[in-house]
């Protein structure tokens, strides 16, 4: 099977290359990715914990999903697509900001990342992919901020700096309740 590759972008989200994505963790070169966050209507996420056979950070919590965009994907199609692949469902999606981020992993690789943020709205429970994700739950966005805070090594890089940097993008929640 062919390795899948990564959108190498500059710090404008412009496609400048394409990479394995293998090769792009290990030099650490700027690539475009998602991150998909799920709510129901009790303004709960979706949290995943990754499989533990994951190359980096296995058995940790995070967003719903995450993943890296294909070659002439849109990022709500790779949103998707990927939902579909982790979590086994779809539901629309909503972009909401985007953030550049590296994060080194012990065993030396490094994700440097052009991340998009994406939410969208769920109430049943997802069909998982054993080989992706290990568990999932629903947490109040608060609980999540709390257990973050006491407990970060439970958490994934990535995740951690949406919840400190950009809380108000996946908290979209309007006065009546609505996403």
């Amino acid at each position: 099977m062919k390795e899948e590759q990564v959108i190498l972008v500059n710090e404008k989200d412009e496609q400048i290359g394409l990479m394995p994505k293998m090769e792009a963790h290990e030099k650490a070169v700027l690539h475009r990715a998602f991150s998909v966050f799920i709510f129901n209507d009790n303004n709960e996420l979706m949290l995943q914990q990754r499989a533990l056979h994951k190359y980096h950070t296995p058995g940790l919590w995070t967003n719903t999903c995450c993943s890296h965009q294909r070659d002439g994907e849109s990022n709500i199609e790779a949103g998707k697509r990927r939902l579909m692949e982790e979590m086994g469902f779809i539901t629309e999606l909503k972009e909401t900001a985007s953030f550049i981020y590296k994060a080194p992993f012990d065993n030396g690789l490094t994700e440097h990342e052009l991340d998009h943020i994406m939410v969208g709205h769920y109430n049943d429970e997802p069909n998982i992919n054993p080989d992706e994700v290990a568990s999932w739950k629903w947490m109040p966005l608060e609980d999540v901020k709390v257990d973050i805070a006491l407990h970060p090594e439970l958490y994934t890089a990535w995740f951690k700096i949406i919840f400190s940097k950009f809380y108000e993008h996946i908290n979209l929640v309007d006065n009546e309740g609505n996403r």
